[in-house]
């Protein structure tokens, strides 16, 4: 037999009847509307635009990217209108949900994120753990916001020779955890603002257990000794310039050493680490640093638990958070747009709804996983995106009875698209598109002067000139030296 559509009881009210079932493990409605009740930005009386329809919409918001705002609140209500007795039941218009938005602010949204965004990798989740360990990743990115007043104070533009950038830009930093590819904590910052800033502030998600790898901008000794204060392990890539002291050569080939920090008057109290510096190449010519020697450091001392060779292709398992912010800018978000939000309230707002938005499809995806006894990076992030959206309608049809019956349909469906086999971990430092030869759009490119007359009055056919036959070479740009404020507070 197949699926049955609900019958609405004749004392229901459409805004109480609505729900968002597809995703209801991953965000149950109970956490929603505790934080609503917590930040205190409940409803007095009833309203069809609920509060808690608002958190569900700014979620949506990363799942319907090339959808207006109010063709999302549809696609939300869309199942539920379906089957509605009363077939012209209005929606809510584009200003009620500017308002309803503008009373949410962003932190509830940031508070749903810190209590529902936690690792959920299970023993039984292929490639979480190593040596023991939970794998996470640590790495920032940027995203670009509406060129308005507003975000442009907020949160700045990047300048260089060729000009300002052509939209306001928002820094953040994400730390995952590896094998679920969930984002568990995150922070955004004017886009100027060193990235260390935000490493030391999504530090406080570390925990016991956890082996946390970061690239060799994030490498400092002071995030080092906070992340071995809280119970856990660092394996990172070391700079070039710095020198750790060495101690001794292990049998695998690693050398045991002392970190010390750059300050000479903590280095004379005699503060440092004890680690194990990892060095070695790659010896395939078609990979990127072939022949070039790399180091890696890490707190996990005992050659015999972590062999040197595994440590360093361990290590490589950071290009995981890469696949992760590649998940979220090009496949949820389109990142060829920028976000929807005009203030930073929106845009903070917005940033990690998406991020909530993300997490929610990888829940489901891990758990489709687990139940088919495959490695979650085995599943297609964009195959599982398209499966959640078609199933939001169709949970809000379906009789309540068989909606278990209708999820567990969905993780065999997400399970269903497989990967091919993942290509080695790690990337050429290079990029597609790199600046353009137009000129740079200024303020009077945006109301230019009106023409006095049509196109074709002004078309004037001239004599023939002699053409220069060469061309002077262009001045190489200068290379802009961007200045990096240290210890920001973070805008939420």
């Amino acid at each position: 037999m197949g699926f049955m559509i609900r019958e609405i009881d004749a004392e229901c009210t459409f805004s109480r009847a609505l729900t968002i079932d597809a995703l209801r493990r991953a965000i149950p409605p109970d956490a929603i509307t505790r934080v609503i009740a917590q930040e205190g930005v409940g409803e007095a009386r009833a309203r069809r635009l609920t509060m808690t329809l608002v958190v569900w919409l700014v979620i949506a918001l990363q799942l319907y990217p090339s959808v207006s705002i109010g063709g999302v609140l549809r696609k939300l209500v869309r199942g539920l209108r379906f089957v509605w007795p009363d077939p012209s039941i209005p929606v809510p218009g584009d200003s009620a949900i500017v308002y309803r938005r503008r009373q949410l602010g962003a932190r509830p949204i940031v508070a749903l994120f810190h209590q529902l965004c936690q690792p959920i990798a299970t023993p039984q989740t292929r490639g979480a753990f190593q040596f023991g360990l939970r794998l996470m990743a640590l790495d920032g990115t940027t995203e670009d916001v509406p060129d308005t007043p507003a975000n442009a104070a907020a949160f700045g533009r990047h300048t260089s020779a060729r000009g300002a950038s052509a939209f306001p830009q928002v820094h953040g930093v994400y730390l995952i955890e590896c094998g679920s590819h969930v984002v568990v904590d995150a922070g955004f910052w004017p886009c100027h603002t060193s990235e260390r800033v935000g490493g030391f502030r999504v530090l406080r998600s570390v925990r016991p257990g956890m082996l946390v790898l970061w690239d060799r901008g994030f490498h400092d000794f002071d995030m080092l000794a906070a992340v071995r204060r809280r119970g856990a392990h660092v394996l990172s890539r070391l700079p070039a310039h710095v020198k750790p002291q060495p101690l001794r050569t292990l049998p695998d080939g690693s050398l045991l050493a002392y970190l010390v920090p750059s300050e000479d008057q903590r280095r004379r109290r005699g503060e440092r680490i004890l680690v194990r510096v990892i060095t070695y190449t790659i010896s395939d010519p078609a990979l990127p640093g072939y022949g070039e020697a790399h180091r890696v450091l890490t707190t996990l001392l005992n050659p015999g638990l972590a062999p040197a060779h595994e440590l360093a292709c361990t290590y490589h398992e950071r290009w995981e958070i890469e696949i992760v912010i590649d998940e979220i800018d090009t496949h949820q978000r389109l990142v060829g747009r920028t976000l929807r939000s005009l203030t930073p309230v929106g845009v903070i707002q917005e940033l990690y709804g998406a991020l909530i938005a993300h997490y929610a499809v990888r829940v489901l995806m891990h758990e489709a996983a687990v139940q088919a006894e495959l490695d979650p990076d085995q599943l297609s992030f964009v195959h599982a995106l398209e499966i959640v959206r078609d199933a939001v309608p169709e949970f809000q049809m379906v009789v309540p009875a068989q909606q278990d019956a209708l999820y567990a349909r969905m993780l065999r469906d997400i399970a269903a698209k497989r990967l091919p086999p993942r290509r080695a971990r790690s990337q050429a430092r290079v990029v597609k598109r790199k600046m353009s030869n137009f000129k740079l759009k200024r303020v009077e490119h945006y109301r230019p002067p009106q023409p006095q007359g049509t196109f074709r009055d002004a078309v004037v056919v001239q004599a023939p000139s002699v053409l220069e036959l060469s061309l002077p070479n262009p001045v190489p740009p200068k290379v802009a030296i961007l200045e990096l404020r240290q210890r920001e507070p973070c805008l939420i």
